[in-house]
């Protein structure tokens, strides 16, 4: 199977100074697209995290929130994810927008979120996601569906519709500080752009092209 892509490609004068600046310009971009229908979830990216020992473990996650700062994702704490992060800050994103022949690509190290963040972005949840983060004992071996079912029906029952449910101690955010971005664009016969932004101990970034 094979794919042509674009003629069209992007250029190093045409670059924002800053990579969360350029990650705006092609996030809009993708959630424009994904309005008229060939994108799906813009802001769903791949988290790649690894353990003490090196061993890697990927899964898709939602970004939730992105600033100067870096890109914000919940999860339990309890989780694979969580455990490795805690193990090995080092994560890897990969937002892979396929009918755009794009993908931006970012590494950096991961910290947890203060707790009065987490607890303002959980109240904006949908109150089934919030029993969700208490029902599920994310990455644990569960012996049937039933149980997880029988353990949200009795949150439900607990916390009915228009209660408040309380913020899990387990469950809360992480922000992955990029230290390179990188932003991929298909082009023809393979001759794709990759252009990296690298952090400098000042502060600043540095604009590399990577040869595809």
């Amino acid at each position: 199977m094979r794919k042509h892509y674009r003629v069209e490609g992007v250029d190093e004068t045409e670059l924002a100074a800053h990579p969360m600046d350029q990650f705006r310009n092609w996030f809009e971009h993708a959630a424009l697209a994904a309005a008229h229908g060939p994108v799906y979830e813009p802001n769903a990216m791949v988290v790649s995290t690894a353990d003490a020992e090196g061993r890697p473990s990927s899964r898709t996650v939602l970004l939730k929130q992105y600033d100067e700062q870096g890109f914000v994702f919940y999860t339990n704490y309890d989780s694979r994810k969580a455990r490795d992060l805690a193990e090995n800050p080092y994560v890897s994103l990969l937002f892979p927008w396929h009918p755009l022949a794009r993908q931006v690509v970012v590494t950096g190290t991961a910290r947890r979120t203060g707790r009065d963040e987490t607890a303002a972005y959980f109240r904006t949840r949908p109150h089934g996601s919030q029993l969700g983060a208490w029902a599920s004992a994310q990455s644990s071996v569960i012996p049937s569906r039933g149980e997880l079912e029988a353990s949200y029906a009795e949150l439900s029952a607990r916390y009915p519709e228009g209660e408040q449910v309380p913020v899990p101690p387990h469950w809360g955010g992480f922000r992955v500080a990029p230290q390179m971005v990188e932003f991929w664009q298909g082009r023809e016969n393979r001759l794709h752009d990759r252009l990296r932004y690298v952090a400098e101990p000042d502060g600043t970034w540095r604009v590399e092209r990577l040869s595809p």
